[in-house]
């Protein structure tokens, strides 16, 4: 007597924060279509935070998944107008607490934006630095790779000097993205060094 025929095990369900990180994904893609890098590559800017992502996930000691959903969404309050509530509604408060950690306030004048950057980024949870951290190395590779059309050779290299004086006012936060923030920031400083009659303060 033939056995019966065996019925297919049905698909694994999808683990709650893979779907999570997608719709993160996917929310980040639709926020950021219209919208591009700064450099001459014209990237689409969803590249910049799939990027950012993707180093914060790499990170010796990353945290949870909330922490790469927070570093997909890192510019859209920033940027493109979401609200706090919006994301609270989507993802929940810890990932919009987050974002706001490392949301600049557009009302202010771009060099007190910078300032504060400095200023509040010893105060930051260790998950909202790895963010920072990871932005500020995604950034200073694009500068390389792609630099921002009409940008002087005077304001790439204060960007760089910028750059790595939030990430000294972090501190210690892992030591793997330390890692590649050191190497991008070789590069740039290599590529964008000390111009004549450079200014000391920062940005």
């Amino acid at each position: 007597m033939s056995s019966p025929p065996t019925t297919p095990a049905p698909p694994p369900t999808t683990p709650h924060a893979v779907a999570r990180l997608t719709r993160a994904a996917h929310f980040a893609a639709r926020a950021h279509k219209a919208q591009q890098r700064k450099g001459v590559d014209a990237e689409p800017y969803v590249n910049h935070l799939l990027e950012v992502a993707e180093l914060v996930a790499h990170a010796e000691r990353p945290g949870d998944v909330e922490v790469v959903i927070a570093a997909l969404l890192h510019d859209c309050v920033e940027d493109v107008g979401v609200t706090e509530l919006e994301l609270v509604a989507e993802f929940g408060a810890r990932v919009a607490a987050l974002v706001m950690a490392v949301t600049d306030d557009k009302s202010l004048p771009s060099d007190r934006r910078k300032w504060l950057q400095i200023e509040h980024a010893p105060h930051l949870s260790r998950d909202a630095k790895l963010i920072k951290l990871a932005d500020k190395t995604s950034n200073l590779r694009a500068l390389v790779r792609t630099p921002p059309t009409g940008w002087r050779r005077e304001r790439l290299h204060h960007y760089v000097v910028w750059a790595k004086a939030v990430v000294d006012a972090c501190g210690p936060v892992d030591p793997a993205l330390e890692r590649l923030f050191r190497e991008a920031y070789a590069v740039a400083e290599t590529a964008y060094g000390r111009v004549d009659g450079e200014r000391e303060d920062i940005p």
